[in-house]
């Protein structure tokens, strides 16, 4: 075998040529795991692309979102959170009847039955219970008192289908209310939600009675306190007893305290005195003041809001006259957090002119903190100066898409959504009526990443903002209001949402609720996070 032979040179560069080699190998062989770390990236960018890959794939996307850390449902109604088979089993233990013309609740023709019997039902009606025994009435029911199933017809809308639902099922006694506590808890708690603020409405007979009394008084001041020396202040124990026993039923359903307590015990409720527009002007101040003075005695209460349909004649007319009693309210009860339904209209379904300004009265005459609904932002008078000012000021939107779609038919480009967070309004979504609606808030979040290509990061500002917003008392756990990149002062050195914050921040965390909140919310996304 011939021996090849090769110049010094030649040879030299060859073993520069190895040496070179020989290092760079060692040198992958040293930067690999970094490398391999680097391309992980942190556990939120991790979580980001596991996001990605679901949005592939609409089951995938749910099964990512129910688990994800929702924070906070803002604009929740107690009544309409509760779904269709919960009424028909409530209505049968209370011995109802269904009103088969209309499968409305009704009250029995006769006494109240003894226990286990069936009520006496007059002509056209028949007990709740054969519901359980007629899979066809069960059904009916069940679309009767929600969307399931509807589809709109000549005369009858989406709107009205689903506000003639509340009236249906109505009859069931509020002694289910710690049960129906419970049930929203608990599918709250499985979706990975931790605070509602639920609208209610407490009894209000009293005021409303010595309101028509009175009559309309033009001086606001000279009306309230002709209406709290009459008394309007005696149905204040009423409500918060009502919330003594619901919440007492409720921890008993989910054994809180117990060994065997429920996840659902985790769930933080507080309360927004819910107003009904749709009433003469004097209930309607006298309802206003008795929610405001309730919010001021019971802290469980965080706030007012207005409801109703937004479209209706009273509400409608009276637009700006309640908006001037909120703002008279507010200045008397600086200390009590509004939010209000403003702008839940669409074209066609009012005249274009009542188009022009219910959130900008909602914002600058009641001065609101929150807007429910706000669908029809971009047909007020001068939209893009609302924008400006809403995120100016931090008012919040809750976003109701599904809500905003059965009702007002208001879906994807038409949607403002878009709008606000182009002009950096803080948005936050929620589920207004899942029962009815039969939807929960992970639907909602589905929803949104589909129609509007979100990405992880802006839901997760989505979560952010909504706690953020909350009315529980205290400093926010941020240092700029909808600002989520660095932590108030007594947490700045912190790692947001650790197990034992030092003890200046423990300190600011105890001195504020709202902070607790958000810091419980950064615990679960470290945790959340973490699995990917």
């Amino acid at each position: 075998m011939t021996r090849m032979k090769f110049s010094a040179r030649t040879r030299l560069r060859w073993a520069g040529m190895l040496c070179a080699l020989i290092s760079s190998n060692v040198l992958h062989a040293q930067t690999a795991p970094a490398k391999a770390a680097a391309t992980r990236g942190t556990s939120e960018q991790r979580t980001a692309r596991a996001y990605e890959a679901a949005r592939a794939n609409p089951l995938d996307l749910h099964a990512f979102l129910s688990r994800m850390p929702k924070g906070a449902d803002l604009h929740y109604h107690l009544g309409g959170g509760i779904y269709a088979e919960t009424f028909i089993r409530d209505a049968a233990e209370d011995g109802l009847c269904v009103d088969l013309a209309s499968h409305s609740l009704v009250k029995p023709a006769g006494a109240a039955p003894s226990t286990g019997a069936l009520p006496d039902c007059g002509v056209g009606t028949v007990p709740a219970a054969k519901a359980f025994m007629d899979q066809n009435l069960y059904d009916a029911l069940i679309d009767a008192f929600s969307m399931r199933s509807f589809v709109p017809f000549a005369g009858i809308s989406g709107h009205d289908q689903f506000f003639s639902t509340f009236p249906k099922f109505g009859a069931v006694s509020g002694a289910h209310e710690g049960e129906w506590l419970d049930e929203i808890a608990s599918r709250a708690a499985s979706q990975n939600e931790q605070y509602l603020e639920l609208m209610q409405t407490p009894d209000f007979s009293h005021a409303a009675r010595i309101a028509a009394e009175i009559g309309w008084r033009d001086d606001l001041g000279q009306f309230r306190s002709e209406l709290l020396a009459r008394g309007l202040r005696d149905e204040i124990a009423g409500a918060s007893a009502a919330r003594d026993a619901a919440e007492a039923s409720r921890r008993k359903f989910e054994h809180c305290g117990e060994p065997q307590e429920t996840p659902a015990c985790k769930i933080t409720f507080r309360y927004l005195y819910q107003i009904l527009r749709g009433f003469p002007k004097e209930v309607v101040f006298a309802q206003t003041l008795l929610g405001f003075e309730t919010a001021m005695a019971d802290p469980r209460f965080v706030g007012i809001n207005y409801v109703m349909p937004e479209d209706g004649r009273i509400s409608m007319a009276d637009y700006a006259l309640h908006m001037r009693i909120v703002g008279f309210l507010h200045g008397l009860y600086p200390k009590v957090h509004i939010s209000l339904h403003a702008g839940e209209l669409a074209e066609g379904l009012v005249p274009p002119d009542g188009l022009c300004c219910h959130i900008r009265l909602a914002v600058e005459e009641a001065h609101a903190e929150r807007i429910g609904h706000g669908v029809d932002a971009m047909h007020e008078d001068r939209p893009y100066d609302l924008l400006k000012e809403m995120a100016a000021q931090h008012v919040m939107v809750e976003i109701n898409l599904t809500s905003n779609d059965v009702i007002l038919g208001v879906t994807g480009k038409n949607h403002p959504l878009p709008s606000y967070r182009r002009y950096h309004v803080p948005v936050a979504l929620s589920t207004d009526d899942e029962g009815v609606s039969r939807i929960d808030l992970t639907h909602e979040y589905v929803r949104a990443a589909e129609t509007y290509a979100l990405s992880y990061t802006d839901l997760k500002q989505m979560v952010r903002t909504g706690l953020e917003h909350i009315f529980l008392p205290g400093a926010s756990l941020w240092h700029e209001p909808d600002v989520f990149s660095r932590p108030a002062s007594a947490c700045g050195k912190e790692s947001i949402g650790a197990a034992k914050p030092s003890a200046a921040c423990a300190g600011f965390l105890k001195s504020s609720e709202k902070a607790q909140q958000q810091w419980e919310l950064e615990r679960r996304f470290r945790e959340f996070e973490a699995g990917f």
